[in-house]
């Protein structure tokens, strides 16, 4: 089984959400779909989607204005939540620290965090892909942790730049992903990957080794993009 996790970001609505569990709550996906959005849209219920939210707060619980805990989260409904975005990296300063605690609280409260990880663009330049990769992966899992994890590489240097990374590349970097995960017990992590994911390329994008699904962007809001996606993960 492969993944198709859908990140709605800040958009969409309550209708919006609905269409498009009508739609898919029609098929027969033999994938896992997630969807993962803002957290004012959980409580949705779906015979066909499991719901995440995009963040999490690292704290318990507290004087935190406007963070969200994950009890609250898994009250909401959720099961999974996305840790470590590169724009959460990029926007709000989140350090592979920040990333781990975010996790640890997650699976503390039985929700499954998707934890990314990827390279910027002076860093691929650098020549730093796989070093930066690794350290990620290495530094924003929790301790001990065993199982109920998933990574999503997103190479940042391609989100929203209608790029897409040669097959080559992917399979590099999926590679250095999977070899530290068996390196710390983890073998069998799905690994997604993330960045200008579309109908087009996915068949070819989840062909390639150690790819275990993908982490859909904006081709998630609307059914006529995102069905087809997941009909065309095998």
């Amino acid at each position: 089984m492969k993944f198709v996790v859908g990140n709605w970001k800040m958009n969409g609505s309550r209708e919006i959400l609905r269409e498009m569990i009508r739609q898919i709550d029609g098929l027969r996906p033999e994938n896992r779909v997630v969807l993962c959005v803002p957290f004012t849209l959980l409580g949705e219920k779906s015979t066909n989607i499991a719901f995440g939210a995009q963040d999490v707060s690292s704290h318990e619980r507290g004087a935190y204005t406007g963070e969200v805990s994950a009890t609250m989260l898994s009250e909401a409904g959720a099961k999974y939540v996305i840790v470590g975005h590169s724009e959460r990296r990029m926007y709000h300063d989140e350090t592979n620290d920040i990333v781990r605690e975010k996790a640890m609280r997650a699976l503390e409260s039985g929700i499954t965090p998707i934890i990314c990880v990827g390279e910027t663009m002076d860093e691929k330049r650098a020549g730093k892909t796989i070093d930066v990769i690794t350290s990620m992966v290495r530094e924003s899992l929790p301790t001990n942790v065993r199982d109920d994890i998933i990574i999503a590489y997103e190479p940042r240097w391609a989100i929203g730049a209608g790029i897409t990374p040669t097959a080559d590349e992917i399979a590099g970097a999926h590679r250095v992903i999977a070899d530290t995960l068996s390196y710390m017990g983890l073998d069998g992590t799905p690994i997604l990957y993330g960045a200008s994911v579309n109908a087009a390329n996915v068949g070819d994008i989840v062909a390639i080794r150690n790819v275990d699904g993908v982490l859909v962007g904006g081709a998630s809001l609307k059914p006529e993009e995102f069905i087809p996606i997941i009909q065309s993960v095998k």
